[in-house]
């Protein structure tokens, strides 16, 4: 089975980074991509993911607000935050949000292949300052 998956991220080459770290698994297709909240909200709505990879300081929307639109309109897409914010608070709001997990972006290039794959299996994964993860 195909986990179908949105990026949402303000930056092209974030985006194009996220991708390739994706394309090696060939269980996972990236289906869409969004640069901004609104943009991530519309394609969710519309094209109903499995998960989505989002960025939390995006502009029009930010990705917290993004995060539970998408988890009221789209409940059976799991969101996995992948942000800058290495921040135990910002960790705690976007789960609060309904993502079912965060890593911090200088972690992802070791850390979400793992996130996605938890995440996609409808388990938390959470990763901060190469310190903690937790997969539940």
């Amino acid at each position: 089975m195909t986990v179908r998956i949105l990026v949402a991220d303000d930056h092209p080459i974030v985006r194009h980074g996220l991708k390739t770290l994706l394309v090696g698994d060939p269980t996972w297709e990236v289906i869409a991509e969004a640069e901004d909240g609104v943009e991530a909200v519309e394609k969710a709505c519309r094209l109903h993911p499995d998960l989505i990879i989002l960025d939390v300081t995006m502009p029009r929307m930010n990705g917290l607000e993004a995060c539970r639109r998408i988890r009221k309109s789209v409940p059976e897409c799991e969101v996995l935050i992948v942000t800058q914010h290495d921040s135990p608070q910002m960790m705690r709001e976007a789960l609060d949000a309904g993502a079912r997990g965060y890593v911090v972006k200088s972690n992802a290039a070791r850390d979400l292949l793992a996130a996605v794959a938890a995440v996609s299996q409808h388990k938390t994964f959470t990763i901060l300052d190469h310190r903690a993860a937790s997969k539940v």
